[in-house]
């Protein structure tokens, strides 16, 4: 059965509308908080680079506003796996742009360039698509030094939930529970840096983001 799945290119939209659907009608069921560190996430000061843990992205997009949510594009995988879910951020009004640290670094790093250009925030996920864990690449740190924009750590913390055997250990809250989005401090990246200097950003970033998740 599992063989079967894996050959099956893209499932048929009905199939995507209804996982969308489910996330949805789930959300109710979860009580949602935000934290505002700096009151960063507002649409006047648009935009910037976020980078969010790839376990905490479930609610991601419900705990925003959908005017904030059309103003917001957020780099996928470039994978199969990225594919579907590319199409459901989608229905939640995120742009997506295709490509990651391993699979079209390039173009996704362009695509990225071209979305701050017109006054859209960007969103990572700088652990994914494959790991390891809570280690952030360089991606985030490199695009705002190069746009001037500052990157803004985001979680989703769950009072409860359950944690599946993933590689990232993906966590899905349990009924009732509170999901907290938690906005840091924004992050101002220096242009014209070298590579020593870009490592030692993205692990200011790292850290920083671990300090709220």
């Amino acid at each position: 059965m599992l063989r079967r799945l894996k050959r099956i290119r893209k499932f048929p939209p009905v199939a995507t509308w209804a996982l969308y659907l489910l996330v949805r009608a789930y959300s109710l069921l979860v009580f949602k908080r935000r934290k505002d560190l700096a009151s960063t996430v507002v649409l006047d000061k648009f935009p910037f680079v976020t980078v969010t843990w790839h376990n905490r992205i479930l609610f991601f997009p419900m705990m925003f506003s959908r005017e904030i949510r059309a103003r917001t594009s957020a780099v996928i995988s470039a994978s199969r796996d990225g594919e579907y879910l590319a199409d459901i951020i989608a229905l939640f009004g995120i742009t997506p742009v295709r490509g990651s640290s391993r699979k079209k670094a390039l173009s996704a790093l362009n695509d990225s360039l071209r979305q701050i250009e017109s006054g859209r925030t960007v969103c990572f996920t700088p652990d994914g698509p494959r790991g390891p864990r809570y280690e952030m690449s360089k991606g985030p740190a490199v695009v705002a030094s190069l746009t001037g924009v500052p990157v803004v750590p985001l979680s989703v913390n769950y009072s409860r939930y359950w944690e599946l055997n993933t590689w990232d250990g993906f966590r899905i809250p349990k009924p009732f529970s509170t999901a907290t989005v938690v906005i840091g401090e924004p992050v101002r990246i220096p242009a014209g840096l070298g590579d020593e200097q870009i490592e030692e950003w993205r692990k200011t970033i790292e850290r920083k983001l671990n300090e709220i998740s």
